[in-house]
């Protein structure tokens, strides 16, 4: 493992939306909770109870599929804004420890302690000590990772879930790597895994019987990605949002979508949480980025520059559509995944002058502004913005 000055930890909140629903509504517990779908089997699930998990639920994974798995299940909608609001609540938390945090997603993320170590004690201290705050202060349980970097540190929080906290070290390394299969190293889909397979590879072990040169001259640039992460090597650091170059949010489906209002709900859906995140740090925007992924993992990406940085959620929606309908030449084509980044990004304080002499983006940017505090404050859908679709 190459020697880093990093002390990464890697909290990922248990079936966090659903695990937000028990909260709220005690009557919920032990049951198979399914947040994102309906029982008519509309929409796709966003998140599932390890009750509903034991069906072979999960998220990602088309409504439709989820009552067949689970027809007893408790289908609930979902509530955004009350999720948005107790993820703030766990931020808090990170940051009473190290002000280097970088969400994920609404429901994990990465943290440097290399600096706070004089403070608050090692490393493991600060993890377990996470978990007791998030536990008692909010009511729900996390999974944490402590490793020197960031691939070690999430895949340390997935090795003991739920509930679980997990330490991988230069003295163990391998023997937790050794026995995982190929799949759990970034990178290796199911067509670089059939390519490995046909050089014996089958697990981390295996690769690591394997040269760097012999994976380089097979694998290209993406053999040496998999030879270092095989090896625990991963030099990227924890970048704040306040810090980023850009912010995104990206969703993989476990079913293919193709009906188009399913994947515009969606696309609205990662907007409105890429809007919120640049308003939380006090940052504009002016280029959207469109991501999408087909069955056969072809990849594209679609962007427009705007005018003038902004950020207003209606913007960058009605951008991010017009990407994704005119721009994406999808024909019909189902999609595997869908992301939405935004880049180019000032300060709010610093452009805002400008901002405000277009009437309407001012007046966007107001209601934005109040429906973020009524969010805050109640946490449901008490006020929300329209979005009729085109």
């Amino acid at each position: 493992m190459a020697k880093s000055e990093r002390k990464i930890i890697h909290v990922d909140m248990d079936a966090f939306f659903a695990a937000v629903e028990v909260l709220d509504d005690p009557s919920l517990r032990g049951k198979p909770v399914i947040v994102g779908g309906t029982p008519e089997g509309r929409g796709v699930v966003a998140a599932a109870s390890y009750e509903a998990r034991s069906f072979g639920v999960h998220s990602a994974m088309s409504a439709a599929r989820a009552v067949k798995l689970c027809p007893h299940g408790v289908f609930l909608r979902g509530r955004r804004h009350r999720y948005a609001e107790v993820s703030q609540q766990i931020l808090e938390i990170y940051r009473r420890y190290t002000p280097l945090v970088e969400p994920l997603s609404i429901d994990e993320a990465f943290l440097d302690v290399a600096g706070s170590q004089r403070l608050f004690g090692p490393a493991e201290k600060i993890g377990r000590e996470i978990k007791r705050c998030i536990r008692q202060e909010i009511g729900l349980t996390a999974s944490v990772g402590v490793a020197p970097n960031k691939f070690l540190a999430k895949l340390a929080s997935d090795l003991d879930k739920p509930d679980g906290f997990f330490i991988i070290t230069d003295g163990n390394l391998h023997s937790v790597l050794g026995d995982l299969p190929v799949t759990r190293l970034w990178g290796v889909g199911p067509a670089t895994q059939k390519l490995l397979q046909r050089l014996g590879v089958v697990t981390i072990g295996d690769l690591l019987h394997l040269s760097r040169q012999e994976l380089t001259s097979r694998l290209g640039e993406h053999g040496d990605h998999l030879w270092e992460l095989a090896n625990g090597i991963d030099e990227r650091p924890v970048i704040p949002d306040h810090e980023a170059k850009s912010i995104g949010h990206e969703v993989t489906f476990a079913e293919d979508i193709g009906e188009a209002g399913e994947l515009q709900d969606i696309l609205d859906d990662l907007v409105a949480q890429v809007a919120r995140r640049l308003r939380d740090h006090h940052l504009l925007a002016r280029t959207v980025q469109l991501k999408a992924r087909y069955p056969d993992f072809t990849t594209c990406t679609r962007a427009e520059t705007l005018a003038e940085a902004t950020d207003a959620t209606v913007v960058m929606r009605d951008t991010a559509r017009a990407l994704l309908q005119r721009r994406l030449g999808r024909r019909g084509r189902p999609l595997r995944l869908l992301g939405v980044s935004v880049s180019n990004l000032v300060s709010a304080e610093r452009d805002q002058a400008e901002l405000f002499q277009d009437r309407r983006a001012s007046r966007q940017r107001t209601l934005d502004r109040v429906l973020d505090q009524v969010q805050d404050k109640f946490g449901n859908h008490t006020m929300r913005r329209g979005t009729p679709r085109d």
